[in-house]
């Protein structure tokens, strides 16, 4: 893919959201089980299923989404997340709801620049949905979070700078995530999450993201003060996932 990736994908999504529907997820109430199952004194596995990947191209065609899940939780993960964006990564937000069918919150992940993303997200079965600072302002992830507390869903603020770290900040975010993989070049670095760690307000739920392979990973973000990892391809390409969602916390 030539040029800014970023640009690109939040292009092709202002297309595809122009046809959503506005959906009403009325009586739906998640009393924020996301936030709660990455809460305790143990750093917690988010782990991913994805399709594919601009950097690491095909990952697993066509998932069969139920097994790698429960895979997952017999491996102790404490929440799943789902990559829905139907394009770049070949998701769908049909994979949410199976994904949910075994028990565990999962998380949406999307590129998400229009309410009606979250209220399908909401509707789909998302127990969290994600939100990137590098395309909304504090006003609009603090809009976004507003209308998800009003269905218990929660909001992970998505953060690659300390710029973007103040968007966040500023809109109220109470769950925080530091991508390590620069959106743009895809490049990877795990003490991006270090240096943000220090800066984020105390009390915040810290989600450190990409880049995590090894036990020895997860401890160095524990021990920069991060509740949880989230995880995805090394573990997709593993041939027992539930003993490689193990090992990461052995």
């Amino acid at each position: 893919m030539s040029g800014d990736f970023l640009e690109t994908i939040v292009a092709r999504t202002r297309e595809r959201v122009r046809d959503l529907p506005v959906v009403d997820p009325a009586g739906v109430q998640r009393r924020h089980a996301f936030a709660s199952a990455l809460r305790g004194d143990k750093i917690r596995i988010i782990a991913e299923i994805k399709s594919a990947s601009p950097s690491a191209g095909l990952i697993v065609d066509d998932p069969d989404v139920e097994s790698i899940a429960r895979d997952y939780q017999r491996g102790g993960a404490s929440a799943i997340s789902i990559v829905t964006e139907p394009e770049f990564f070949r998701g769908s937000q049909q994979w949410v709801a199976r994904a949910g069918s075994i028990g565990l919150p999962v998380l949406m992940k999307d590129f998400v620049i229009d309410r009606r993303q979250l209220l399908c997200g909401v509707a789909a079965g998302a127990s969290a949905i994600l939100l990137l600072a590098s395309l909304l302002d504090s006003d609009r992830i603090r809009e976004s979070i507003a209308l998800l507390d009003g269905y218990g869903v929660d909001a992970l603020v998505e953060v690659h700078d300390e710029c973007e770290l103040d968007r966040a900040i500023g809109g109220g975010a109470r769950i925080i995530g530091v991508n390590n993989r620069n959106l743009r070049d895809f490049k990877v670095d795990l003490a991006t999450s270090e240096m943000i760690a220090v800066k984020m307000p105390r009390g915040v739920i810290k989600v450190a993201e990409s880049g995590i392979k090894t036990s020895a990973d997860v401890e160095r973000l524990r021990a920069a003060g991060f509740n949880a990892v989230l995880v995805g391809e090394s573990l997709l390409r593993q041939n027992d996932r539930a003993s490689a969602v193990k090992a990461l916390t052995s």
